[in-house]
């Protein structure tokens, strides 16, 4: 019965042991699996990371490219500026040297066409010498401007220039054999100086190698029908037509 007894409780020990060991099992297996999915869900944590930052760091790089062409277009921009910047200041030395070199110049323009309006055909004499006179003033006044200067030369020297293409008349008072007489004047161009009385009896020309080379109104004949046909063309109260006068108009050297 002792025996009996013994092996019982044996058995009953054994059973004991092997319960215990499969709770222990499973709980480990159990365990296991819950740091088999803690330890998944890091790795799909950490793949899902790489991805995030396998995507920031392409944003980045394209980032980069774009700024390195963007770099690259701003030092060609710099350069370029920089290489304008020495044009402009060579540019301005140049404007500085020929703002000093204007004054002296239209002194000297001034000059000449004060000279070539004395030398020249006297017709418009008082007009001419007055724009010249006015010129004069213009250039001794510190308040007028260098281009204001300039201007007023070069249109004075374009209205000279004009003379040579128009035809105008005008009346004057012209000495004729030490005599002034008023007369109507005829300018044809820089081609003919002409006057003619007021009542068409006597008609001449301007002949700037009489008088010793001094010029002086000669009458000459046979043109008085021409010459009053060109005043009335210069008043516009006839047509141009050709006309058939003496030349001995020269100007001013």
């Amino acid at each position: 019965m002792r025996t009996y007894f013994y092996l019982l409780s044996l058995l009953a020990f054994f059973a004991f042991s092997e319960n215990t060991d499969i709770e222990e099992i499973l709980t480990e297996n159990e365990s296991n699996f819950s740091l088999s999915e803690k330890s998944q869900s890091q790795v799909n944590d950490l793949s899902t990371e790489k991805d995030s930052l396998l995507a920031e760091w392409k944003v980045v790089v394209k980032q980069v490219e774009g700024l390195k062409i963007y770099n690259e277009q701003k030092r060609r921009q710099i350069k370029a500026q920089e290489e304008r910047l020495v044009t402009l200041k060579e540019q301005a030395k140049k404007v500085i040297e020929t703002k000093r070199d204007i004054p002296p110049l239209m002194e000297k323009m001034a000059k000449s066409l004060d000279s070539f309006v004395r030398l020249d055909a006297p017709f418009s004499v008082d007009e001419r010498l007055k724009r010249v006179n006015q010129i004069q003033a213009t250039l001794s006044d510190p308040r007028v401007t260098a281009s204001e200067q300039v201007r007023q030369v070069l249109e004075a020297f374009n209205i000279e220039r004009e003379y040579g293409r128009t035809i105008e008349t005008y009346e004057d008072a012209i000495e004729i054999d030490g005599e002034e007489k008023v007369v109507n004047i005829l300018r044809i161009g820089r081609l003919a100086l002409l006057y003619q009385l007021k009542d068409q009896s006597q008609a001449g020309i301007w002949d700037s190698e009489a008088n010793d080379g001094k010029g002086a109104w000669v009458e000459v004949s046979g043109y008085r029908l021409a010459i009053r046909d060109g005043i009335r063309m210069a008043n516009k109260t006839a047509p141009l037509d050709l006309l058939a006068v003496p030349v001995k108009f020269k100007g001013g050297e």
